[in-house]
């Protein structure tokens, strides 16, 4: 029975590759908004926002997991934006406890000042952040903190760039070669499959370099001109990314070895000889069984050699990635290299499978079939190891919908469901291949193979025939006129040669034939590349996944933070509060009046106004204010009000750190034993 399928043109072709450069722009353009901090600031002493009465003798910060310091990486800024600190980093960790400090300078005028911290995580990542404490009251600053986060700008975004192309080689280079010795061995000596190979090897070579350089002002000041700092490259290669980075480099190196020998020595023990020898016409089979003995050993040589440098190769990303650090990196690290080893292994054997079936002139159904089954058994392992790391990294069902890395999990696992859908759909194609097998198809395949393959060899032949010829004849003429014997033989050599390549012009044009009229093979290139154009797009979700703050960390600084200023509505005017008070004294009643003006986080201007129980104008001796932001806990921030008049007082400016529902305290004084004090709360936006 014979199975239809739609045409698979070039218009076809077009539509899905625009597709997919949409969705591609899509996904890296509204994830690339996503926090890229993976140690997160956990603690702090002074805390955000305190207000404390005397100067501390030194600022601590605690963080969620190991980070790098250096002297510079803790500033503290006065109100004048002057340095406060010591610029002297001491790591006070103890146990699994991560905790650095630096001390300040002693007699710190009152104030607020600016702590900002940059520190790269135990993942490799740049992370920053900046948070203000007061001294005896709150005041204007004019600290400057860099607008650039950590790991932002152009450089960050080369570095992505950098980090997409990398993953791309790899599955480009370990797939496409895993797909040669274990499905299609013959694709050795095809062309179009080398190109693949090797272009995947480029590509994580030159991406790999790129990091490396990338490295000092990625983590560093951001400025792009910083990659050629010999110093900043000298610092870089002393960290764990920068001897991972290293590392894979030499391992390209053994990786560039291994294809010489796949597709040299390899691949031309796949090509037919010509069937002139004394062993071809006797039939002397106990040569063959030697060579294919020979073969085999060098098959397995070959694929165990290369599984080792593949596992090295991902073990570079494992060692200094999110699986280095966190819980349980023991069974991480392994898992790690699994789930790389079979993303590559699926997605690269895809790119291969894509390729054969659109370039290479022949290729049989029973490699199609090995690798839908190692597809299927990679599917599988990715299955369980990425199950592993989503409850590793997001630990609990509120931050696979409430953080960034939860989020961007989810659309991960919805684009492999898709790509499994698609895969289902290539599986039956196989399998209707299968059933066409016993029909003589896969052995005329396998035939006009064979037939173009001692064509094109003959040509080459031939044309290296008719090339000496010519020198000889060149050579025998010297400056005399030509021989006619000279004339004849490069006359016979060109014509054998055209001979020649007009026969493997037309054994090929028929393999062309044969091939795009078969229907089960234009269904299955068509699915293929279908499959192939989401998982471009799922290789970049992955790149973004990797430089996204993981749910855990994520929910930790939440939780440091609280929800207070999400929650705190923004205030568009002023605020007026009245209180009724009684200081039990002598004309002791009275209200107070007071007005907080814009009533947002910052500078507010505050007037209090002072009416007696007659509702006249009330003068008094004193007036305090205080607020205090329970819920951070934050404050008590004293406000010193100033007498502007009988029964007025006044307050500019009225600094508070962030919004949220505060408890606002009044205290009036009306002799010199009579007081009281009196709150309410208000909500500041």
């Amino acid at each position: 029975m014979t199975a239809t399928a739609p045409r698979f043109g070039a218009v076809s072709l077009v539509r899905l590759l625009l597709v997919t450069t949409v969705l591609l722009g899509t996904v890296l353009t509204v994830l690339s908004g996503t926090a890229s901090a993976h140690a997160a600031l956990t603690g702090s002493t002074p805390e955000d926002g305190a207000v404390v009465a005397t100067a501390p003798q030194d600022i601590t910060l605690t963080f969620s997991e190991q980070i790098a310091m250096g002297d510079d990486s803790i500033r503290v800024l006065d109100p004048d934006n002057r340095r406060a600190d010591t610029a002297k980093i001491r790591d006070l960790g103890t146990g699994s406890t991560v905790k650095y400090g630096v001390a300040l300078k002693a007699g710190l005028p009152d104030g607020t000042y600016t702590v900002a911290w940059r520190a790269v995580s135990a993942d490799s990542h740049p992370v920053s952040g900046a948070f203000t404490f007061s001294i005896g009251a709150p005041s204007q600053t004019t600290a400057a903190v860099p607008d650039q986060k950590a790991s932002g700008g152009l450089v960050g975004t080369l570095y992505d760039i950098a980090r997409y192309l990398a993953y791309t080689g790899f599955v480009l280079l370990v797939g496409g070669t895993a797909f040669i010795l274990a499905c299609w061995q013959r694709g050795a000596s095809v062309r179009s499959l080398q190109r693949l190979v090797v272009n995947g090897w480029l590509t994580l070579t030159a991406a790999t370099l790129a990091m490396l350089l990338l490295r000092t002002p990625y983590t560093g000041s951001g400025a792009l001109a910083d990659a050629f700092d010999l110093g900043g490259l000298q610092d870089v290669l002393t960290t764990k990314t920068g001897a991972a980075l290293v590392s894979r480099l030499l391992l390209l190196g053994a990786a560039a070895l291994f294809i010489a020998v796949l597709f040299g020595t390899y691949a031309r023990g796949d090509r037919p000889e010509e069937d002139t020898g004394e062993d071809a016409e006797q039939g002397d089979e106990k040569n063959a069984e030697q060579d294919r003995t020979e073969k085999n050993d060098l098959t397995f040589g070959l694929a165990m050699g290369g599984t080792v440098v593949a596992a090295g190769i991902a073990a570079t990303w494992a060692l200094s990635e999110h699986a280095s650090t966190g819980i349980q990196p023991g069974i991480a690290m392994p898992m790690d290299i699994l789930h790389l080893l079979a993303v590559a292994t699926w997605l690269g054997g895809l790119a291969a499978l894509l390729i054969a079936l659109h370039k290479a002139p022949f290729m049989e159904s029973g490699a199609i079939r090995r690798f839908s089954r190692i597809a299927f058994i990679s599917v599988v392992v990715l299955a369980v190891t990425g199950l592993y790391q989503s409850w590793r990294q997001v630990g609990s069902w509120s931050a696979l919908g409430g953080t960034s890395y939860g989020r961007l999990l989810l659309v991960k696992v919805g684009l492999v469901a898709v790509l499994v859908v698609i895969a289902w759909f290539s599986r039956r194609w196989t399998g209707r291949l299968s059933e066409d097998t016993g029909t003589g198809t896969a052995a005329d395949t396998d035939a006009d193979a064979e037939t173009g393959s001692k064509a094109e060899a003959e040509a080459e032949a031939e044309a290296e025939a008719g090339t000496k010829a010519e020198a000889a004849a060149e050579t025998g003429t010297g400056s005399g006129p030509e021989t006619p014997a000279a004339t004849t033989v490069v006359g016979d050599a060109e014509r054998a040669t055209q001979l020649t390549r007009q026969k493997a012009a037309m054994a090929s044009a028929r393999q062309k034939r044969l091939r795009d009229a078969d229907p089960e093979r234009t269904g299955l290139r068509r699915s293929v590349l279908a499959e192939a154009g989401v998982a471009v797009v799922l290789l970049a979700v992955t790149t973004v996944l990797t430089s996204t703050e993981p749910g855990r960390t994520a929910e930790q600084e939440a939780g440091r933070t609280g929800s207070a200023t999400a929650a705190a509505p923004e205030k568009t005017g002023p605020t007026t509060v009245t209180l009724p008070f009684d200081t039990g004294g002598e004309n002791g009643q009275g209200t107070v009046r007071l007005t907080l003006d814009p009533a947002r986080s910052g500078a507010n201007v505050m007037n209090i106004y002072l009416d007696d129980a007659e509702g006249k104008v009330m003068d008094v001796p004193e007036v305090k204010i205080a607020f205090t932001l329970t819920a951070e806990k934050i404050g008590p921030l004293p406000i010193v009000p100033v007498r502007a008049a009988a029964g007025k007082w006044t307050a500019d400016p009225v600094l508070l750190p962030m919004p949220g529902d505060w408890k606002l305290q009044v205290t009036v004084r009306t002799s010199d034993i009579d007081q009281t004090t009196v709150d309410k709360n208000v909500k500041i936006g």
